[in-house]
């Protein structure tokens, strides 16, 4: 007897997915599933980042990060009335990302024009990395906006990493030799 695994169901093929505690369904472009799908997005990118980053301390940074994501995307794919088993991010996790972009910071120089991305592949990972990060940003806003937001960490949280991310994009590209990196043209 062969044991067959089926990794779908099918029911989300009419555009509409689930909310965990929510009997209703919603389209897959509401607010929430928008909000957490970006985030996913954003994980698999820092995971990219971490696979490409030479430095060890780094990849014990984006760990905890990929981490934190991943209990964010799980807290938002909840109905707000669902106790979650593991704790939600907070003040805490707001202050160690500004505590690593601190330290970080001070070991990376910060460039006088715009950069462009590209300089190493590690760096461009980091950026493309922020970039997503800015946009889950905005969708978890719309999502603020549309229902509330139960976790008010949530907001800063990526904020701050966003900010970590632009400083591991210099960094990356500074442990990699880059003296001079490209920069835009002036304005």
């Amino acid at each position: 007897m062969t044991h067959k695994q089926i990794f779908y169901t099918g029911k989300g093929d009419d555009g509409t997915t689930t909310i965990y505690g929510q009997t209703e369904r919603i389209p897959k472009d509401h607010p929430r599933p928008e909000a957490y799908g970006t985030l996913d997005e954003a994980q698999a990118v820092v995971g990219l980042l971490r696979a490409g980053t030479a430095q060890p301390q780094v990849k014990e940074v984006l760990a905890r990060i990929e981490r934190d994501l991943y209990l964010i995307m799980g807290q938002l794919a909840v109905a707000d009335h669902v106790p979650l088993p593991a704790s939600p991010i907070g003040q805490s996790d707001v202050d160690w990302l500004e505590r690593t972009t601190a330290e970080i910071g001070q070991m990376s120089t910060m460039p006088k024009a715009f950069i462009l991305p590209g300089d190493t592949l590690s760096g461009a990972y980091a950026n493309l990395a922020r970039t997503v990060i800015r946009r889950a940003e905005r969708n978890v806003t719309k999502l603020k906006q549309a229902e509330g937001l139960k976790n008010e960490a949530i907001l800063p949280y990526l904020n701050r990493l966003s900010s970590l991310l632009f400083v591991l994009t210099l960094f990356e590209d500074q442990q990699a030799g880059v003296a001079q990196p490209t920069i835009s043209k002036s304005l």
